[in-house]
């Protein structure tokens, strides 16, 4: 059964730092590439950041790149989001996600909300 479990998020100040982890089971984590989404209220899930299974790859969306960084640990099974300068439009909920054989799931997300 896959498992994505998100953590990490909270209440934060524009400018300051959030690092989003996503802790995974039930599949072959070093074998999958893993994404990175951000849902804004009232709106669909986007995508947001991509890696490869063996982390050699990354995509970073426009909107965040150069503030933004994914990378993971195939050894602990868990995939992170380093999120520098924060803003106050970066508030959403952020989700990870993988696709096994064809199906994509999701985790429950994390809220990170950006306010002074």
């Amino acid at each position: 059964q896959v498992q994505l479990v998100e953590s990490g998020g909270g209440l934060v100040q524009p400018g300051e730092s959030l690092r989003l982890s996503c802790a995974a089971s039930g599949f072959t984590f070093s074998s999958s590439a893993m994404s990175w989404y951000r849902q804004f209220p009232g709106k669909e899930r986007t995508l947001l950041a991509r890696i490869s299974a063996d982390g050699s790859s990354t995509v970073i969306d426009d909107s965040v790149k150069g503030r933004f960084t994914v990378s993971r640990d195939n050894a602990k099974n868990t995939l992170s989001l380093q999120m520098n300068s924060l803003k106050p439009d970066d508030t959403a909920v952020y989700f990870c996600k993988v696709v096994v054989l064809g199906l994509p799931h999701f985790g429950q997300g994390t809220q990170v909300t950006v306010s002074s």
